[in-house]
């Protein structure tokens, strides 16, 4: 989900609490405090050389100890996020939510639906991959190497 959309929900919506559910089904606690919105720029060499870079924007989620009243609304997520246009360049980027479960991870954001006093986000997962598969001798769509996977394409 492209940052332009996730606004464009979030002004649909202003007076629904916002939630988030987990790749597995389950949500992110309701008391979570948005305490992070960045602009992230990794710029990187993938295992074949070739210099790579992607941006994304991060909304960092964390969940206070001692806050269970704490809910945050559409309209709240929208001005924090009118906040951050100084270090956002742009709508057009991908959106993840980072949050600690077990351990700190990041999610795409992957759509939303609306239920009752709440506009829920579904959360993706997020794998690694080679990115140069042909220079790794696997098969360039997936698998193993490229002799024991056979033609996929």
């Amino acid at each position: 989900m492209k940052l332009g959309d996730l606004k464009a929900a979030l002004r649909e919506h202003p007076d629904k609490n916002v939630g988030f559910i987990l790749p597995d089904g389950d949500p992110v606690p309701a008391d979570f405090h948005v305490t992070e919105v960045g602009h992230v720029i990794k710029n990187f060499i993938d295992c074949g050389g070739t210099k790579r870079s992607t941006e994304t924007m991060v909304l960092q989620a964390w969940v206070a100890k001692d806050d269970p009243d704490h809910r945050l609304t559409a309209g709240r997520l929208g001005a924090i996020l009118e906040l951050a246009k100084s270090v956002v360049p742009s709508d057009d980027l991908d959106v993840e939510v980072e949050y600690e479960g077990c351990a700190i991870s990041q999610y795409p954001l992957s759509g939303f639906a609306v239920e009752g006093a709440e506009v829920k986000f579904n959360l993706a997962e997020k794998h690694a991959d080679c990115l140069a598969r042909e220079a790794c001798g696997l098969d360039p769509c997936g698998g193993g190497p490229a002799e024991a996977q056979g033609k996929c394409c």
